[in-house]
């Protein structure tokens, strides 16, 4: 069988940590500017026309979300007063503190950094889908930031299926808590790949044809007579559910925004820079 390749690197990664009461702390972590190559090349296992054509993007520096956001995360600034909607406190199927939180649709996740925006005086917001996948490759080119396969060792997805030379794994069916892997990216994130589904601000587009260049959030709307609730919105990383092939660094999906189930989650961000 062939050698399994997984990188192993040690970095040091600037970043900074928001407070959201009650002891609960949320690291963010300084992602350096940088163009790249946005989507996967022909040649790659499992791709999808979805994720062509290949194009250069250049991204600015902006801060990111060590982990998914956790369930004692999600609690600490869903209790705080509603911007448009109200917030279930505990919405994930499978509990945990440091779990990542579940069951959430992407208008849960607008208003939960417009919530932690009004405590912090600071932006947050979702990641453009540029930034997710900029964020996630961490100047890798191969299908996972740690190389060409995944292990069962490394993320959580279902280990019933493998990937290129990998080989299949236990198959936990459920979340896992936020960095239990102990495996970063070079730019010193966690759970990129697998564990849960995250929230990306852009509206679905079919192929990245006319796409933006410089990072920001495809929000134009594809079929103007299409109801807001109605224009699908972007997903990345991949979850505990799906097969490998599902979780690469290029993989998009898309959703209704009202939409919820157990597998989804999110991440934050906010720039590098604030007044």
């Amino acid at each position: 069988m062939p050698k399994i390749v997984i990188s192993y690197l040690q970095h040091e990664a600037e970043y900074f940590v928001e407070k959201l009461g009650a002891g609960v702390e949320l690291d963010m972590v300084l992602i350096p500017g940088g163009s790249f190559m946005m989507g996967s090349p022909e040649y790659e296992l499992g791709r999808s026309d979805n994720e062509s054509p290949q194009h250069l993007v250049t991204i600015k520096p902006f801060f990111m979300g060590k982990y998914p956001i956790t369930q004692a995360q999600w609690k600490a600034v869903a209790v705080l007063p509603p911007i448009k909607q109200e917030l279930n406190l505990d919405p994930s199927h499978f509990k945990g503190a440091n779990r990542p939180v579940e069951r959430i649709s992407w208008l849960d996740a607008v208003e939960f950094c417009d919530r932690l925006t009004e405590k912090t005086k600071r932006k947050y917001r979702l990641p453009s889908e540029a930034e997710w996948e900029y964020a996630c490759r961490a100047e890798t080119t191969t299908p996972f930031h740690f190389g060409e396969t995944i292990s069962r060792d490394f993320a959580n997805y279902n280990g019933n299926y493998t990937y290129g030379a990998g080989s299949k794994g236990v198959t936990r069916g459920e979340t896992t808590p936020c960095g239990s892997f102990g495996v970063a990216n070079a730019f010193g994130l966690y759970d990129m790949h697998g564990n849960v589904w995250e929230w990306c601000a852009d509206r679905w587009h079919d192929n990245y044809e006319g796409a933006p260049n410089d990072g920001s959030a495809w929000i134009d709307q594809p079929n103007q007579n299409q109801n807001e609730s109605q224009i699908y919105r972007l997903l990345r990383g991949g979850s505990w559910y799906v097969n490998p092939e599902v979780c690469r660094s290029a993989v998009r999906i898309n959703l209704v925004p009202g939409y919820n189930d157990f597998n989804i989650g999110f991440r934050v961000v906010c720039a590098a820079a604030w007044t």
